[in-house]
């Protein structure tokens, strides 16, 4: 078996709540990754069990990666830059909002100040680690490998996992294996590997969603691949980091789509005694904001970086923030980051 993250209180007070309450709404973060839109649609699923007379709709402020759009009822999922009148009223009206895998009111960009006026009850559920979000019931486990594995661990304990079905198995089973490496990371514990068995048992087929997931992209993304690696890499052998930068005209000329650079900053850390990797990356609407995103080997703290220098946070391994100004501040930002902690990185 595995360990609970939930006391049984605690979760007959999630139950209680999600059985009276007529529209409940599941929100994910911006810039929605595996583990966001798996644990959306997987606890989506569940509420729908738990109350299948009330409303219960998905909401993510932007778009999921294209690798993702696969999943089962993936297209449900209403994004607040397309429906954002709509997106309100329903987040303004709901009777109970459930906020899945951020810590933090900045994690959800323009839903933000919707989030902060709400009045009704908040359930939240996450595994970064200090958690800000001010709600009626919490769920924190930052030992747990993503939030999937938190909602799958949740649905087990009330008993409910062998009234479910595909459409909550394979979200689940993607987030977790997306938030982990595809299981390689140092994040996936014992318990870890025994939800995926039971995840297995009940025919998940994970040849096919990893297919999915990591081999599911355009030739563009291939080349764009190359030419970052080729091009762009600068390495700095001697604190054993790297970044690299990705201009939106660069993204123009490889056709990019949301999700093409997927696993890029993970690849430098491919380089012997590497210690950490950082991708900057402009965004492609806003001139002055760019997209961070880090990796780390041998206990370098990411998390402790991105909230110092990048106005973010996440992970002791993996962390990702924003620079509000352009590539050349963040490359100024970036050689003043590695510097702070060369000591660290020798």
């Amino acid at each position: 078996m595995f360990e609970d993250i939930v006391t049984q209180q605690q979760l007959d007070s999630i139950t209680r709540l999600l059985q009276r309450t007529e529209r409940i709404v599941v929100i994910g973060h911006q810039n929605p990754d595996g583990d966001a839109v798996g644990a959306v649609l997987g606890f989506m699923r569940w509420a729908s069990l738990i109350n299948d007379e009330a409303e219960v709709q998905g909401v993510l402020p932007d778009a999921y990666p294209d690798f993702l759009q696969w999943l089962p009822c993936a297209n449900t999922i209403m994004r607040y830059d397309k429906k954002s009148a709509e997106v309100s009223a329903l987040m303004e009206n709901a009777g109970v909002l459930v906020c899945l895998d951020f810590n933090d009111y900045n994690r959800v960009g323009a839903l933000e100040p919707i989030l902060r006026e709400y009045k009704g009850e908040i359930i939240h559920i996450d595994h970064h680690l200090n958690p800000t979000v001010k709600a009626d019931i919490v769920v924190s486990n930052p030992q747990a490998s993503s939030t999937s594995e938190m909602v799958l661990k949740m649905v087990i304990q009330n008993g409910d996992f062998d009234k479910m079905n595909r459409k909550f198995y394979i979200p689940i089973f993607t987030g977790m294996m997306t938030d982990t490496g595809n299981f390689s990371y140092s994040n996936a514990s014992p318990d870890t590997y025994y939800l995926v068995s039971e995840l297995l048992r009940k025919r998940v087929n994970r040849e096919v969603i990893a297919r999915n997931v990591y081999d599911n992209f355009s030739e563009w993304r291939l080349r764009l691949l190359g030419y970052v690696m080729n091009r762009k890499l600068v390495n700095i052998s001697r604190l054993h980091a790297s970044y690299f930068t990705l201009t939106r005209e660069e993204m123009l000329r490889f056709n990019f789509i949301r999700g093409d650079a997927e696993g890029l900053v993970n690849m430098p850390l491919q380089i012997k005694g590497q210690k950490l990797s950082i991708s900057l990356r402009e965004d492609t609407t806003n001139p002055n904001i760019v997209w961070v995103s880090t990796r780390g080997a041998y206990d370098f703290p990411c998390d402790e970086l991105c909230k110092r220098f990048y106005n973010g946070g996440g992970h002791s391994k993996a962390s990702g923030g924003k620079i509000y100004g352009t590539i050349d501040d963040a490359v100024r930002i970036t050689l003043d980051a590695i510097n702070y902690y060369a000591e660290l990185l020798k």
